[in-house]
């Protein structure tokens, strides 16, 4: 009979109705989203794909144990009762990361030194040794999870954060995450028959994200797994999953564009591109935004422009809105336009009415996607109050 387990997969807040559709197409089951992510059971297989194929998932967390908690103690032994060395080797670097929502007990950091401390007196125990901690690079990472009166056990199957595809070798500022930029492409309704544009392009997260879904590539084809490394691994399986990606990947050409304003940014770009094999795919421009011109008659426009942080920011920002407005109007009829900012005002500003505003999450940011369709002469409104 196959094994089934019980996982969990993190992601930026707002993708989670996306992460569902997902992981029931990788096959999924008892799937429920919770806030910042969706629990998800199935065989072991199951978290192979999730991992390969997921585009908005952070992690995978395979589900351990859950068990009522009152002091610190508890904590310790719901570590050392756990079968580790069944799970990964000794010779394994370990890394222990503690989130608490509502715990009664006061230092995290006193909690993961317990669980460190019951991880390597199970080892000992077993085998007469104890795994070392690496907190930059670790092979095994343990994540506890406290509420109020639980607590939950989980370990990595990913190792790095799952938005870290392999390409991005160079980064402008405040880059967009990846799993991110793929979920608001999603959110978009973009499809990868329409022209795609964006037009403050930064180191080409977008588009990078635009032309993998293009091509039909994986996300995770370009990297390894934490779970490549635990002793249920299976590789020939493992090798006929990625086999069957390869195969499932295209070499259509679609009609996906780029420009920003920086030359600077524009070398990150390319390199980053490069790094995906993607040189292909993506056209890039040296540009202002306001001289922007539409690569085809129709598409998306997605982009991700500067924050402005600092109150002279915010002021230049206030003086450009309205512009890009006018560059939508006058050039981009018939395109629907994305936006995602933390400056609430942004609508306010561009004298537009925002047809669907979503709330989303870069990193801890609270941002808004702005969506404007450009219907000619039909936008021009008093902007929607946030």
């Amino acid at each position: 009979m196959l094994q089934i387990f019980e996982f969990f997969a993190p992601c930026p807040r707002g993708l989670e109705p996306i992460l569902e559709q997902e992981l029931l197409a990788q096959g999924a089951k008892k799937v429920k989203v919770t806030d910042g992510g969706v629990a998800f059971a199935g065989p072991w297989t199951v978290m192979y794909k999730a991992n390969l194929y997921s585009r908005v998932a952070s992690r995978i967390l395979w589900k351990l144990v859950e068990k009522p908690y009152r002091t610190e103690d508890d904590i310790f032994r719901m570590a050392r009762d756990t079968e580790w060395a069944d799970i990964f080797a000794v010779e394994n670097t370990i890394k222990v990361t503690v989130t608490a929502v509502r715990s009664p007990l006061r230092s995290l950091d006193f909690i993961a030194l317990k669980v460190k401390d019951g991880v390597c007196d199970r080892f000992r125990l077993k085998c007469g040794n104890r795994p070392s901690v690496d907190t930059k690079e670790p092979d095994m990472r343990i994540h506890l999870y406290l509420s109020d009166k639980m607590a939950t056990l989980y370990l990595d199957t990913s190792g790095e954060a799952l938005f870290k595809r392999g390409y991005r070798v160079e980064t402008g500022d405040a880059p967009v995450r990846e799993n991110l930029a793929a979920g608001i492409l999603s959110l978009s309704g973009w499809t990868p028959e329409q022209a795609f544009y964006d037009p403050m392009c930064g180191s080409g997260t977008f588009l990078i994200e635009a032309a993998m879904i293009a091509r039909n590539i994986a996300p995770g084809i370009r990297r390894s797994f934490a779970f490549q490394q635990m002793r249920m691994f299976d590789d020939n399986f493992w090798q006929a999953v990625r086999t069957e990606a390869k195969a499932k990947e295209l070499s259509s050409n679609n009609l996906i564009s780029g420009s920003d304003v920086s030359s600077t940014v524009l070398i990150h770009a390319k390199a980053n591109i490069a790094a995906a094999g993607l040189e292909g795919a993506i056209q890039l421009k040296q540009l202002n935004v306001l001289d922007a011109k539409p690569p085809a008659e129709s598409g998306v426009w997605v982009c991700n422009p500067p924050y402005g942080a600092r109150m002279d920011e915010k002021e230049h920002l206030a003086t450009l809105y309205p512009q890009w407005a006018t560059v939508l109007k006058q050039r981009f009829a018939g395109w629907n336009a994305y936006f995602l900012t933390a400056d609430l005002d942004m609508p306010k500003h561009m004298r537009l009415k925002a047809s669907k505003r979503t709330v989303l999450f870069n990193g801890p940011l609270e941002c808004r996607l702005f969506e404007y369709k450009m219907i000619a002469g039909g936008n021009r409104e008093k902007a929607a109050k946030d």
